[in-house]
């Protein structure tokens, strides 16, 4: 099969199921694992080279739902008759499910399913751990600085908070992606603060901007210097590599314990 991935989470679920052979394509921002490095170029996953991508004659396009802006993509995969699927996770069940139909896709569901329950597997390993802890410190995950955007009760990084040990800080907002302001972070002080900018490389997000922000040091994640910069890929794109994520998080919370 010839198959094209226009959204890096789509990308590592084929490497999740070891299927990098079928890609002939990929997305600008779709950067792991480094086999796909050479392959075409279609564009920004909100922009995608439409003629482009039906000169290459896929059997399959992996079209996605996980960023807004997204629909045109799809509306002009229907418009060109262009064969595809969208996958639009929001929970690491709904990863699972993904890992199993783009399986049955590529004709291999027995694959799909095996490598499926392969990941539910290393989550319930985690799941098993917190399972008795009696205290959960507080993750402000921070997607975005100005508009503040953080993650919300049906997002994935709510549950891979409580896998790591913590809970977040906006679980109760019932959105994935919630809007709020430095004003209302400060209030609710975090223990914890992970900044994880969507698209924005670790070099450039400096844990020293949060000091300037209005009364900012005085909470607690800052005054005990719990502030982590994190690779946005590991914990921005549903896919199965939120697992590495999960596993680096563990590890931060045992070696800066509240």
């Amino acid at each position: 099969m010839k198959v094209i991935s226009i959204c890096p989470s789509n990308t590592e679920i084929l490497a999740w199921l070891e299927k990098l052979d079928c890609l002939i394509a990929v997305d600008d921002y779709s950067d792991w694992p480094s086999e796909i490095k050479e392959l075409p170029k279609l564009g920004p996953d909100l922009s995608i080279d439409m003629d482009k991508t039906e000169s290459l004659q896929p059997d399959l396009v992996l079209a996605s739902l996980s960023v807004p802006g997204m629909e045109r993509n799809i509306q002009e995969l229907k418009r060109r008759g262009i064969p595809h699927i969208v996958l639009n996770p929001g929970s690491l069940a709904d990863i699972a499910e993904d890992i199993r139909t783009v399986g049955k896709h590529l004709g291999d569901e027995e694959l799909g399913n095996r490598r499926a329950d392969d990941f539910l597997r290393e989550v319930d390993k985690y799941r098993e751990e917190t399972a008795t802890l009696k205290e959960f410190p507080s993750f402000y995950w921070e997607w975005w600085p100005k508009p503040v955007f953080t993650p919300g009760q049906s997002n994935w990084l709510t549950e891979i908070s409580k896998l790591a040990g913590g809970f977040n800080l906006f679980q109760d907002k019932e959105e994935a992606s919630v809007q709020t302001d430095w004003e209302e972070v400060k209030n609710r002080n975090p223990d914890y603060i992970f900044m994880v900018w969507v698209g924005v490389q670790e070099s450039k997000m400096k844990p020293e901007l949060l000091l300037k922000r209005p009364d900012w040091p005085a909470m607690d994640a800052i005054r005990n210097n719990r502030i982590f910069v994190l690779e946005e890929a590991l914990y921005c794109r549903p896919s199965p590599r939120l697992l590495e994520g999960l596993k680096k998080l563990k590890g931060i919370m045992a070696s800066h314990p509240r």
